[in-house]
């Protein structure tokens, strides 16, 4: 079973990074790199399998597990989780790759905590037993935690025990929803399960629907995040080390997204509906406040935090869009978010590395010394704020055009999201690479001594920009992989009356 066999490798690997250290500290970065290779590998020959499947699931398995408590072993993708699955194991190599020279301290331990992550993530992506799901959305955060506590910068205990209370309380909020839909289930029919698809649909009194789908509802809008429970993301990218800032925001945050449209919208369609208007208010906040937060930051890497919110808000607003438009535009703006901002991330790692500051005040004129650092820097802007021909234009535009079909208000509004970006993101350009070396209020010794791209940082910033440039000219392989997927979720959520699907109509690949 290729599904279990994928979250195996990652499991037993971090293991092995972690037992190798002590007989020769440089083998758990070859072995994680190993691992995640052989994953992506696995992943293609999954993508090749489905190529030509029909029907919305590509590949489904079940087992029993703890059959007294309805407890089953079931993991299942689609064209979606086929995507999402893509981008974790890519960016967990660009992780590695971001960390190779940077963790040399207990080097197996953090290669152990950052596969442990990554597995996590995977079996959230594929299981579709809620009690399943929720072991593996624990075994996803505790890692993480480890990961800013101990290789993180000068505050990062303060940030990382506020991301675990943050993550923690609210995933605790959606295990008791899951408990209790389990529970009425089981009065309903008699038979206790926590199998996704024997939860679809079942009759709930409308009031409980209402307050289980506000129990998974703010779990998924925490970790995407959504205003107001966006307060533990700006610390903990600030303090994470920089393959935790890129798997954060890379992967970390989709997970959220992944949530409200595999369980809320289909688990309580209804509920999600009554809900959409205050859904989509927060959405719109997300957008404008995050943007003139990052307009306002001086840090590097904070100011690439408070543009992932602007960028998550859209991903909120066409989940409760309702329409194809808006479903798609949220999973390429999934994908594409995932990619620009683990390159941003990146660079602003690869800045404080050498310079030993975030703060953009104290830098400047970097083009001149540092001119393939510059240019990658201005390709992901100019992605980050939207720029036509890239993988984030074609997200937000969709997400904007089914938001307005929807909801003409909020898109307006949201729109000017878009206007903020440009600012931030041109900000950066100006303060680190241009103006006077060293910043114009500033006497520091950073200036001129920001060093170039090597060939490792180069090669995989050149993979992101390549996968980023293929997403924006080839948007329509993506739309036929999720079109069945997206189907699906319009059936739950009006009925099945909306049936522009950018993709194949009611087929897959």
């Amino acid at each position: 079973m290729i599904l279990i066999g994928l979250i195996a490798i990652l499991f037993g690997a971090g293991l092995l990074c972690w037992a190798s250290e002590r007989y020769n500290p440089q083998w758990p970065k070859w072995i994680a790199l190993a691992a995640l290779v052989l994953s992506l590998v696995l992943v293609a020959v999954l993508a090749t399998a489905s190529a030509d499947h029909s029907g919305a699931w590509l590949l489904r398995f079940e087992a029993a597990w703890i059959p007294r408590f309805g407890i089953g072993l079931v993991f299942a993708i689609d064209g979606l989780s086929l995507l999402l699955l893509a981008l974790t194991v890519f960016l967990g190599v660009i992780a590695v790759a971001t960390a190779w020279k940077e963790i040399t301290h207990r080097s197996g331990f953090f290669y152990f905590n950052l596969l442990w992550t990554l597995a996590g993530v995977v079996g959230i992506f594929t299981a579709l037993d809620l009690f399943l799901f929720f072991f593996f959305w624990e075994v996803m955060l505790i890692p993480m935690y480890f990961i800013i506590a101990i290789w993180g910068h000068e505050n990062r205990t303060y940030a990382a025990i506020k991301f675990f209370i943050f993550t923690q309380v609210s995933g605790l909020l959606m295990l008791l929803a899951i408990v209790v839909l389990a529970f009425s289930h089981y009065h309903l029919t008699g038979q206790l399960t926590f199998n996704y698809f024997d939860l679809l649909q079942t009759p709930l009194p409308p009031q409980l629907a209402y307050w289980l789908m506000i129990g998974f509802f703010i779990a998924f809008v925490v970790k995407l995040p959504s205003f107001p429970f966006h307060t533990w993301l700006p610390d903990a990218h600030t303090q994470a080390p920089t393959a935790g800032s890129v798997i954060l925001a890379g992967v970390l945050l989709k997970t959220g997204a992944y949530g409200l449209l595999r369980f809320v919208l289909p688990l309580f369609p209804d509920a999600a509906q009554q809900f959409s208007t205050v859904a989509m208010t927060l959405g719109t906040i997300s957008v404008l406040y995050g943007a003139s937060m990052a307009f306002a930051q001086h840090d590097v890497k904070r100011l690439v935090a408070y543009s992932s919110i602007s960028h998550m808000g859209f991903i909120t607003l066409a989940v409760f869009a309702a329409n194809a438009q808006a479903y798609q535009g949220a999973v390429m703006t999934m994908l594409a978010h995932g990619l620009s901002s683990a390159a941003l991330f990146a660079l602003a790692g690869g800045l404080q590395h050498r310079l030993h500051t975030r703060d953009m005040r104290r830098m400047g004129g970097f083009w001149l010394t540092s001119p393939r650092l510059g240019a990658i820097a201005l390709f992901f802007c100019l992605a980050a704020l939207g720029l036509p021909g890239l993988a984030n234009f074609i997200g937000e535009f969709l997400i904007l055009l089914g938001t307005f079909r929807s909801a003409p208000t909020f898109a307006v509004i949201a729109a000017l999201g878009m206007i903020a970006a440009p600012v931030y993101a041109l900000l950066v350009i100006q303060k680190v690479f241009h103006g006077a070396p060293g910043g114009a209020d500033t006497d520091t010794a950073a200036a001129g001594s920001c060093t170039d791209a090597d060939r490792r940082e180069l090669s995989y910033f050149f993979a992101l920009i390549a996968v980023t440039v293929y997403l924006g000219f080839f948007p329509q392989a993506t739309f036929e992989w999720t079109a069945p997927a997206v189907q699906v979720l319009l059936d739950f959520s009006s009925g099945g009356a909306d049936t522009l699907v950018l993709g194949t109509a009611g087929g897959g690949r």
